[in-house]
């Protein structure tokens, strides 16, 4: 009877590593399921805004203005503008033109579990991925036809490649960490932050444990080369910045207190004193104080990835001082970070019920937040382009010209014209007749790279205004009413020359006017 018995116990043990192996496997599946339903559902419910409109106008126009455009104007986002310039071939609705996004965030729930088993397990691993699949700031921006998607993504593949070599400095982890670096930077300049990031936790935290018969020094030499082959691989850009300046980004705003305590609560879906709490729990395993530079693992890979959530946010707050480059939006790659620590902290919660009931309670207060993004945006209010475009659609005549008061505007105007009309506007051979005549920006047939920047003449406008009976003006980012900028004062003084009568129309952050005769 005893020989049997140890049978059975041995047969029952072997059997729980088995069975609690498909569960795991099982609950990732409903995790990323359950992700990808979320950023899939109700995808088309937020109008379009001028950043998606530009983003598909873009990808839109021939190879040609799309190199020029890319070289003077917007390098940033590049490799999402070609991904998208792929895409939009097999579809062209909002919902199509929008999954890109969602199929890429949905990719990182996958990588974000990757890079979380590289540092902990594949327990923290489920609940990195967890926490990411209800995350309403990831929801957000995976619903929006931009960059930050990828962004998120690449910067997550870049990092797991990182821990990788360190480990194991291999050929293969070096060349993927290369790639998948120098990828992140098209995807959004912001990405060098994280390779800096990457290089202060070497240089403060030192190697980590590596594979036995592997000297600590190579990681570190192999990985300075690799920096340096990044450098060469993003020069374009590197130059682009240093030709262009700030100017692109020239319309952020400094930021404040509020502002950062909004972008706190915002990526932790309005629980940032919980997240605080639950992150503090991951340091409770560690064996050194936090600011020494002792290797054991366990130290390493909570100064990481404090290194990989802080530094973009406190470097860019500090350079804000002198010239405002802090955007809540463009911290979006850090949050892969604030989730594996707040994964590590749940899972060390004891006894393991507890941790459990923490855990569902902590993803259902989270889900509850998910609805609110579906209807709602974070740090900008959405224009109405749309609506506004429309509205001159539908009530402009035969012979009507319309001008726009900054080239810009004319992006949106032509996304949602070729909605209607169901075709490329922006193409040379569109020759349909919708909407009035353009009058500014127009540099020939189709959408040109000229057509993206500029501002009208006064001796363009007087002209015009002779020779068009009535002519719409569409406005947009031109100051508040009491303090118009220089082009809308020059706009209404001059058209009224010839066109005495004006009608005006609001919507949000667009105006539009009409200008007649009688």
């Amino acid at each position: 009877m005893q020989p049997n018995a140890v049978k059975e116990s041995t047969d029952a043990s072997a059997s729980q590593p088995l069975s609690a192996g498909w569960l795991h496997w099982l609950t990732l599946t409903l995790v990323l399921g359950a992700g990808t339903l979320a950023r899939f559902f109700c995808l088309p419910c937020k109008a379009f805004w001028f950043d998606e409109c530009f983003s598909v106008e873009v990808a839109q126009i021939d190879w040609r203005n799309f190199l020029h455009l890319m070289w003077w104007r917007e390098a940033n986002m590049s490799l999402y503008y070609l991904f998208l310039r792929m895409w939009i071939h097999f579809g062209g609705s909002t919902f199509f033109i929008r999954s890109l996004s969602v199929v890429i965030s949905a990719a990182t729930l996958l990588s974000l579990y990757w890079v979380a088993n590289l540092l902990y397990d594949r327990r923290v691993a489920l609940l990195a991925a967890a926490l990411l699949a209800v995350n309403a700031y990831s929801i957000r921006y995976a619903q929006e036809a931009r960059s930050y998607a990828l962004f998120v993504l690449l910067a997550t593949l870049s990092t797991g490649y990182f821990i990788s070599f360190l480990r194991t400095p291999t050929r293969r982890n070096r060349a993927a960490y290369i790639v998948f670096s120098t990828l992140c930077v098209y995807a959004h300049f912001y990405g060098l932050l994280l390779i800096v990031a990457h290089w202060l936790t070497l240089r403060w935290c030192g190697i980590p444990e590596v594979a036995p018969g592997v000297s600590r020094d190579e990681p570190s030499r192999a990985l300075r080369r690799a920096w340096g082959v990044i450098g060469i691989a993003v020069l374009p850009l590197l130059v682009f910045v240093a030709k262009t300046g700030a100017g692109p980004i020239k319309w952020i705003t400094r930021p404040g207190l509020t502002d950062l305590w909004h972008f706190s609560s915002d990526v932790t879906d309005r629980l940032p004193l919980v997240y605080a709490v639950v992150c503090f729990l991951a340091f409770l395993p560690m064996r050194n104080p936090l600011l020494t530079r002792a290797a054991n693992w366990e130290a390493w890979r909570v100064r990481f990835l404090l290194v990989w959530l802080f530094f973009p946010i406190l470097l860019t707050v500090v350079l804000s001082f002198a010239r405002p480059v802090f955007l809540p939006r463009y911290m979006i790659f850090c949050i892969p970070a604030l989730l594996i620590l707040a994964a590590a902290g749940l899972a060390g919660v004891r006894p393991r019920w507890v941790s459990g009931v923490t855990v569902a309670v902590l993803l259902l207060l989270s889900a509850r937040f998910v609805p609110f993004v579906y209807g709602h945006d974070f740090d900008m209010e959405r224009d109405g382009s749309g609506a506004a475009t429309n509205f001159i659609l539908d009530h402009s005549q035969p012979g009507d010209g319309i001008i726009f008061h900054i080239a810009e505007t004319r992006i949106p105007y032509e996304f949602f014209r070729s909605l209607r009309a169901g075709t490329n506007t922006a193409s040379p051979q569109f020759e349909g007749k919708i909407g009035p005549a353009i009058l500014f920006p127009n540099h020939g047939p189709g959408l040109g790279y000229r057509d993206f920047t500029g501002k009208p003449t006064e001796e363009l406008v007087r002209d015009e205004a002779g020779e068009h009976a009535r002519i719409w003006l569409m406005l947009m980012n031109h100051g508040p009413a009491e303090k118009p900028d220089p082009t809308t004062i020059m706009l209404s003084r001059t058209i009224p020359e010839s066109l005495p009568r004006v009608q005006r129309w609001e919507f949000p952050k667009v105006e539009v006017r009409l200008y007649s005769r009688q």
